[in-house]
């Protein structure tokens, strides 16, 4: 049982994104741990205009915005100015920052170290490339959350951290994330399916050649959905080829239900949200290794485009084998919850604030 209420600022400026798992992360966790502890006060704020997440609740609120030009360096003097204002006794930074200033307890959200593993991958994260170890190393991160025990592993080895320091907290599928057969699939050919942002190690290249070399022997689409960010060059079209970009969450699940399987062969992945939304619609997932922690035993992990071409085709060729795919898919999304995410998170700001006191 709880011991006293939290009050808990949330930096939002990941809302502020139109899509994609950042995005997702910080809108599921702030509502979850609204539900969970209605005796805690949660404030989203952030230097920028954002959406707040739905559905409304009664205890999490929009904090305020830099009140002047001193201020708008916010992470340097306005987001500590604001937890002031807010009497907030923990700061929760979801996308791998907290405040210069170490005034109040604070929690990191390190979700991969895709900065910085390959300049390709990232041409646009100098800000985080250079900013992050230096909070890490300083100790300014009260706590650190990572999404797997392979970027927990990673970050300690990396960044000197203490092993105490750091808590590998799994994510989840929204709930409304679910099997819609009842919707009308988006084409009427049979598809394979990528849903993610489009950049450079998602690996979509990849996957493009696979689906020609499957087509050349049965006649199935791909379907592409997800934001481009701008270092990924387009894709060309031909035929078959579907590139949605962004799509609307109310269509997300009928494009998983009706999908032969899910194809995610990214490079690297600090967890691969998507998968599990995929799964919890009942998706069979072909994925690469770098997403064998949230797959588990339920996704079937191809390693090159060789596997990736033999799964697809079992995928078309094999009714049974796909049948079964869908149902440990179903248990393996089971496992998960934005409930349990919610509690191990608000652990970790109990550790923080107990840690910052000490």
């Amino acid at each position: 049982m709880q011991a006293t209420p939290l009050r808990v600022a949330i930096e939002a400026c990941t809302l502020t994104l139109s899509s994609g798992g950042l995005a997702r992360y910080t809108a599921e966790l702030s509502t979850a741990l609204a539900r969970c502890f209605p005796e805690d006060e949660y404030f989203l704020t952030s230097d920028r205009p954002f959406a707040m997440p739905k559905p409304s609740l009664p205890n999490l609120h929009r904090g305020g915005e830099p009140r002047n030009a001193a201020e708008r360096r916010w992470w340097l003097y306005g987001l500590s100015r604001e937890l002031r204002r807010l009497r907030a006794e923990v700061v929760h930074g979801p996308d791998f920052a907290v405040p210069y200033l170490s005034l109040t307890p604070s929690v990191l959200t390190l979700h991969d170290l895709s900065p910085w593993m390959d300049r390709n991958w990232h041409r646009a994260a100098h800000r985080v490339q250079w900013r992050t170890p230096v909070l890490l190393r300083l100790g300014l991160a009260t706590m650190i959350i990572t999404p797997s025990q392979s970027v927990r592993t990673a970050a300690i080895a990396r960044f000197g951290v203490h092993p105490s320091r750091v808590v590998a907290i799994p994510e989840a599928a929204p709930t409304w994330m679910r099997p819609a057969p009842e919707d009308p699939p988006p084409t009427s050919a049979p598809y394979f399916l990528f849903v993610g942002t489009l950049e450079p190690r998602k690996n979509v290249p990849m996957l493009v050649e696979a689906w020609r070399e499957v087509r050349r022997c049965h006649a199935v689409d791909l379907m592409i959905a997800g934001r481009r960010r701008e270092d990924f060059a387009p894709i060309a079209e031909e035929s078959g080829l579907h590139v949605l970009g962004e799509v609307p969450d109310a269509a997300l699940p009928a494009l998983y239900t009706h999908a032969l399987a899910m194809v995610y062969p990214s490079q690297y992945e600090g967890f691969g949200l998507p998968v599990l939304e995929a799964m919890q619609c009942g998706a069979c997932v072909i994925g690469s290794p770098a997403v064998a922690e949230a797959a588990g035993d339920a996704g079937v992990l191809a390693s090159g485009g060789a596997q990736l071409v033999e799964a697809m085709r079992a995928a078309i060729e094999n009714s049974e084998w796909l049948a079964e795919c869908r149902a440990r898919s179903l248990r393996r999304a089971a496992e998960f919850s934005w409930e349990r995410t919610a509690r191990m998170t608000h652990e970790v700001y109990e550790e923080a604030r107990r840690r910052f006191a000490a």
